[in-house]
């Protein structure tokens, strides 16, 4: 079980996540679930995952690799305010788990996963979102 909790303050935001997952009870490993973009001066961005490890990283690795393209594209680095980059990471998830999930399912590994994002971008207050398997975006 992966557990991460993101809490909104009026001095700022606190974020935290394990570093465990295990696929079995002898097979335990360490994997980062705690990512940050900063810009500084510009934004600083916190993604939390948990959930299918697999899911999970492939849509971060997804995030990064659309952030490598043209600068044209909306991504995490230049999205204009927090709720675009909560569509984006929806985006992701979505697109991992219409792309791996039915191979998954077939051997019964469950691809639930969920991320919070929050951050803060120059212009624009702090906001907090979660998201989860089923790629709906709430927040506040």
């Amino acid at each position: 079980m992966t557990y991460c909790v993101a809490l909104m303050l009026d001095a700022g935001m606190v974020f935290a996540s394990d570093s465990r997952t295990n696929a079995g009870v002898d097979q335990v490993a360490v994997f980062r679930k705690m990512h940050l973009i900063e810009r500084e001066g510009e934004r600083v961005i916190v993604i939390l995952s948990s959930g299918n490890l697999s899911i999970t990283q492939s849509a971060i690795n997804l995030l990064e690799h659309n952030s490598r393209g043209h600068e044209s594209n909306r991504t995490v680095a230049n999205a204009s305010s927090m709720f675009e980059i909560a569509e984006l990471v929806g985006n992701a998830l979505r697109d991992v788990q219409r792309r791996d999930g039915p191979y998954l399912q077939q051997s019964n590994i469950d691809t639930h996963a969920a991320f919070i994002v929050g951050g803060q971008i120059r212009g624009e207050p702090q906001r907090l979102f979660n998201i989860y398997s089923e790629a709906v975006v709430s927040g506040r």
